[in-house]
């Protein structure tokens, strides 16, 4: 009797008393395979992941170990990057092809096992080698840790709004006669609102995404702009959206009626459902300030209040002109981190390091090309070119002649990079060139566009770092004089950065995250045209701070 007394006091106790709770495993399968999709009046077989198109979002809580155990069974080598996660100590979970691994081939398998550390919010993932994102990715959601709230009221529901690209052709083919030509491949036939780009387009009754909400209740969107290569405006038709994150880090809220979001952002907006109840199309459009040809159709979804009959005929949001520099600028500059004392700006104000890479198109010979030259993309004039083995592997284990790291601080010959427009001397050099920076050190670097052959705005993505987008201009950067503009105070804090067309952004962050780092323009286009490059980072003195052994299951090469 007594033992029975005993055991029930015990149950009791642990009843009241209070553990902390265990950090989760979250197990995900992906299953990348070919499968027939039809849009547009057009079928064709696309890959995706696990059959579905945009692809299964991941859902973890801060302070969670993710396993994402990826089997390959279409045809081409894939690889998968979880696009704004740190991977802390841990690139080889970072999933750029050739950068921090090789590829899973066809038949093979890989666990991409991370942390999520000290992030929460809206991410994304996709495919990290060829073009293969046009159809392979989908969203990746880090919840707050138990207990914790937003830092803004909370919402009633969320939906998650994934803009993208359609292409009626396969995408592959396109790409690589386009690259025997020496052109780019022609543009997509539409974008795209969670895999449908909605009632505008022809067959396109049955592929509209459409979102149920109660009037007067708030709404949590997270919007990610998985397009290759269009920067995009997004807005609801009669609604306001309240901006309150953007990259994974939360914002000083802020109401606007559109949003600005290039490929490789996200952005978490709050919207109430406060109108009269109807049908309101949701709508997103390209923003091109440059005179380069894009995919300007507009793709539409449907914000339904609850009750109202699908007949009703939805309006149209006022969309800001293709063109509207004005907006752009203004909308960035709205952009700050939240700056709390739970969620601090840690802005780096000494800076170790200053860096300045200039972003230029560029033509070299070709002769099996159509003009003799093929167009390409640089950094401070280096084409990169792509290995043959993971970098990471390269550095890890020591394996000579992979790559040099002797990538230059500064441009090799400085010009007015944003006067009249260039077309002499536009070759390039081209080479595996990276930048060997010390463990935490902090680095400055400030990213000019350039009028080699046009100016146009660049979203330049840094794997395995947020930074700090210090200060943004149009023109030539001023060593002298733009410094004393920075906000050092609130600066977004973001994972990709759109560059200002014939201009530039500034951006610090601390080295504190060993490993070989991709930063690359997040426009498909140009990384395959070579604008893209690596950092180095050294080890720090401690194991802590240094790169974690190679998984046994690592692809080989």
């Amino acid at each position: 009797m007594l033992g029975g007394s005993l055991l029930l006091f015990i149950i009791c106790f642990l009843g009241i008393v209070s553990f902390p709770v265990e950090a989760a495993l979250k197990k995900y399968q992906f299953d990348v395979q070919v499968k027939n999709v039809s849009r547009l009046c057009h079928a064709k077989p696309i890959v995706t992941v696990n059959g579905m198109f945009p692809g299964p979002t991941i859902y973890a809580r801060e302070g969670d170990r993710v396993v994402i155990n990826v089997t390959n069974h279409a045809q081409y080598n894939i690889s998968i990057h979880w696009h704004g996660l740190k991977q802390n100590r841990n690139g080889w979970a970072d999933g750029p092809a050739y950068i921090t691994q090789c590829p899973i081939k066809t038949g093979h398998s890989y666990g991409y096992d991370f942390n999520v550390t000290g992030q929460r919010g809206t991410l994304w993932w996709h495919a990290h080698i060829l073009w293969l994102r046009a159809t392979v990715y989908g969203a990746l959601v880090i919840m707050p840790k138990e207990e914790t709230p937003f830092p803004f009221p909370q919402p009633y529901s969320e939906t998650n709004v994934v803009l993208g690209e359609w292409w009626n052709s396969d995408v592959e083919m396109l790409v690589n006669q386009a690259n025997k030509l020496g052109l780019p491949p022609q543009m997509s036939d539409a974008h795209t609102i969670n895999g449908k780009p909605g009632p505008l387009f022809p067959c396109s009754e049955k592929h509209t995404f459409a979102m149920e909400v109660d009037f007067g209740k708030t709404y949590l969107l997270r919007i990610v702009n998985a397009a290759l290569n269009d920067e995009l405006f997004f807005a609801i038709a009669g609604h306001n959206m309240t901006v309150v994150e953007a990259d994974a880090v939360y914002a000083k809220p802020f109401t606007t009626q559109a949003i600005l979001i290039a490929p490789g952002q996200t952005t978490n907006v709050l919207v109430k459902a406060d109108q009269s109840p109807s049908q309101y199309f949701m709508a997103t459009r390209a923003f091109m300030d440059a005179p380069i040809p894009v995919d300007n159709k507009t793709a539409t979804a449907i914000l339904q209040y609850k009750g109202i009959p699908n007949s009703v005929l939805p309006v149209l949001p006022q969309l800001p002109a293709p063109n509207d520099t004005e907006f752009a600028l203004n909308y960035n500059k709205r952009l700050k981190s939240l700056n709390s004392p739970q969620y601090p700006a840690n802005v780096p104000l000494k800076v170790d390091r200053h860096l300045l890479y200039t972003i230029g198109l560029g033509q070299n010979l070709c002769s099996t090309c159509q003009n003799g030259t093929q167009l390409t993309a640089s950094l401070n004039n280096i084409t990169f070119v792509m290995p043959r083995i993971g970098l990471l592997q390269a550095h890890y284990h020591n394996i000579k002649g992979v790559f040099r790291t002797d990538f230059p601080d500064h441009p090799p010959v400085p010009f007015n990079y944003t006067g009249a427009p260039l077309t002499a001397n536009l070759g390039t050099s081209l080479a595996t060139r990276l930048s060997k920076v010390a463990f935490n050190s902090t680095i400055e670097l400030v990213l000019q566009d350039t009028n080699l052959l046009t100016v146009e705005s660049h979203p330049f993505h840094l794997h395995g770092y947020n930074f700090f987008v210090v200060g943004t201009g149009i023109g030539n950067f001023d060593a002298a004089k733009d410094p004393a503009n920075f906000n050092l105070v609130d600066p977004p804090e973001r994972n990709t950065v759109a560059v200002p067309t014939g201009g530039w952004s500034a951006i610090r962050f601390r080295a504190d995250n060993p490993g070989v780092w991709f930063m690359h323009c997040h426009l498909e286009l140009h990384t395959m045209w070579g604008l893209k490059m690596a950092f180095v980072v050294e080890n720090g003195e401690s194991p802590e701070e240094s790169i974690l052994p190679p998984p046994k299951d690592l692809p080989p090469c």
